[in-house]
């Protein structure tokens, strides 16, 4: 069964741009890193990416923008350096690696800035989206998936060592589930949801599950895009 859901999943994301997303907490990071194992094991060649960050220039701007020292970041401010750390990554990595047939598989994209600067930290939509779209140029990915878990519940997975954006306390960081939710119900044909409350291989089964069923015919969209 596992060599079967492996096959399924390579065929299924060949050539494909896959966002893993949902908030701090949900256990994104264990599903990224079990969903590009398989993939690798299958065959593929997978490009990793992860927001803020993925390139040098990436990385010193994610040290700037999770450091807890800088408590006085606005939300705008936040937003333009999450931004500028996308726009590096498309142009040096995503695009490139799409271009010649690997599957990326990204920790992060538009739906956080949508999620926490969005929804949670007060910005229009409308405004985001504008500079997303300078940003990334085009490179959107072919499905997002959603990492839901209530705030509470979430807050008990974080390490007690908190980034600044993990600082932000319960009520905000229930507003940023509830922008991922109104993500989904906007576009639902994006997006993916996956129950992150439940057991972890239970969360592993529903996110391959989803991703062959919603991504079957993704290698011929690639080829049609390109």
């Amino acid at each position: 069964m596992a060599a079967a859901r492996a096959g399924q999943l390579r065929d299924a994301l060949r050539g494909a741009f896959v966002v893993l997303d949902g908030p701090d907490g949900s256990g994104k990071s264990t599903q990224f890193r079990r969903l590009c194992d398989t993939l690798r094991g299958a065959g593929l060649e997978v490009v990793e990416t992860r927001e803020p960050g993925g390139t040098a220039v990436g990385e010193r701007i994610r040290d700037v923008l999770l450091d807890p020292v800088h408590v006085d970041m606005t939300v705008r401010c936040e937003m333009l350096l999450y931004m500028a750390s996308r726009a590096q990554l498309v142009e040096r990595v995503i695009r490139p690696a799409l271009a010649r047939g690997a599957t990326v598989v990204a920790d992060r994209f538009v739906s956080s800035t949508l999620a926490y600067q969005g929804t949670a930290g007060g910005l229009a939509q409308p405004e985001i989206m504008a500079v997303a779209a300078t940003a990334v140029g085009g490179t959107w990915p072919d499905l997002t998936v959603i990492f839901d878990v209530d705030e509470i519940t979430a807050s008990r997975r974080l390490s007690p060592l908190l980034d600044r954006m993990e600082q932000k306390g319960l009520d905000f960081h229930r507003r940023v589930r509830e922008g991922y939710l109104a993500q989904v119900r906007a576009r639902p044909e994006a997006h993916l949801v996956v129950d992150a409350s439940q057991e972890v291989d239970a969360v592993t089964e529903a996110l391959f599950g989803g991703l062959v069923s919603r991504l079957g015919a993704v290698t011929a969209a690639q080829a049609a895009r390109r």
